[in-house]
Formats: structure tokens, C-alpha cells, sequence
């Protein structure tokens, strides 16, 4: 499935920038962060918790930078196993200035999911997506803030964020994923998760990983 948006930053450009191609701020941003490793500039592996259903999963994903027009475009490649899930995902973002001197980021996400999570459906998943994309542009706020040096005592960035434009219609999320899967965790699948019942959606998650089905 597509997931896409855009948003406006009170910083400049090259601080935007700055911020989104930098591994450990982009460390940062992401949901349930358990470690991070870097290999190089173009490289990094994150072993997260998504808060999804009872108890959440557990990934390992691999994050490739696959192309650049610094400052205003990047395109990234991620590929996550857990227990329960193959995500395969293709984010994008560019960035444009505006006459205010703040910076206009348009953003999309192309996301694949393997397995019994990606057979929950897009109607269970969104929802779930959703806060997440909110909880991560959120968290972006504050990374330009405290670029700039503007944080101040008990301030919190804005969490009035509109939702992710998606896909309309739901897919078939393909065939479960083949193979044992390196790291530990569980799925919602496994510990007997009812994608209808309202309990299985974590209300305080951490904060996307953008997980949703093709």
C-alpha cells in the first residue's frame, strides 16, 4: 500500500536536511528503538518494537539510502523481519523552500508486508498506522527545534497532524512469509489477537514505523 503526505518545518532547508540524512537523529524518530547500529552513511540496522496487538513485534530492519540530490530529494529501501512479518518498504522525500524561510517536505512510503500481520488487512492495520506516521512527524518537530535551539522547558511540538493519505481500496497481502525469522518477538497473530476487538490496538504506542500491506 501507498502512504503519503507533506508537511512544513519552521526551519530552513539545509537543517531539514540535516536532520533526515542523519542515521542517529533518524534513530530517534522511529517507534519502540530497542538498538541501532551504522555501517556507513549509506547503511543502518534498527531493532524495534512496533506497537502492534498484545504484546507488539519485534523487527530487525535494514535501512540502504538508494538515491540523493542533496538538499532536496532522498529515496531510502527498508527490509524487516520479525516473527510474523517480511516488510519490505520504499520511502521518499523532497524538500522545497519556502518564502518564509521555513521548508515544505513532501513525503511517500510504498509498503509490503509478508506473513499472518499483512493478512490482518489494511482496515485493522490503518488505524495503527496512522498514529504511528502521526507520532513520528511529531518527533520530527522536535528534532528541527532542537536544531535550531529553540526547545524550551516543558514545550512540546505540535501533534495536530493531519492523516496520511492511503490507497482506498485494500490488497491482498500475498502469501505468508517463508522461513524462520532471525529476532525474537511476537505477533498479534500468534497470541490470539481479534483484528475487530478494540483491545488490539495499543492507544499509548511509543511511537512508524509506516507498516502496511501491499
Amino acid at each position: 500500500m501507498r502512504v503519503e503526505g507533506e508537511r512544513d518545518f519552521q526551519a530552513p532547508r539545509a537543517t531539514v536536511w540535516e536532520v533526515l540524512n542523519d542515521p542517529s537523529r533518524m534513530a530517534e524518530l522511529l517507534p519502540g528503538v530497542e538498538s541501532f547500529e551504522i555501517e556507513d552513511d549509506r547503511r543502518w540496522q534498527a531493532h524495534v518494537k512496533i506497537p502492534l496487538g498484545l504484546g507488539g513485534l519485534k523487527m530487525s530492519i535494514e535501512f540502504e539510502k538508494i538515491e540523493e540530490r542533496e538538499p532536496e530529494l532522498a529515496r531510502l529501501h527498508a527490509k524487516g523481519t520479525g516473527v510474523g512479518a517480511i516488510m519490505n518498504m520504499d520511502t521518499s522525500f523532497e524538500l522545497t523552500e519556502n518564502d518564509d524561510g521555513s521548508t515544505h517536505m513532501q513525503w511517500t512510503a510504498d509498503v509490503k508486508i509478508a506473513g499472518p500481520v499483512g493478512s490482518m488487512g489494511q482496515r485493522v492495520l490503518q488505524p495503527i498506522i496512522n498514529q504511528q506516521v502521526g507520532n513520528v512527524l511529531g518527533a520530527l518537530d522536535k528534532q528541527m527545534m532542537d536544531a535550531k535551539g529553540e526547545v524550551k522547558p516543558g514545550s512540546e511540538p505540535s501533534t495536530d497532524i493531519p492523516p496520511p493519505k492511503t490507497d482506498p481500496q485494500a490488497q491482498d497481502a500475498g502469501p505468508p512469509a517463508e522461513g524462520p525469522a532471525e529476532p525474537e518477538g511476537s505477533s498479534g497473530a500468534e497470541e490470539g489477537l481479534n483484528p475487530l476487538a478494540p483491545q488490539a490496538y495499543d492507544a499509548d504506542a511509543e511511537g512508524p514505523t509506516t507498516s502496511t500491506e501491499d
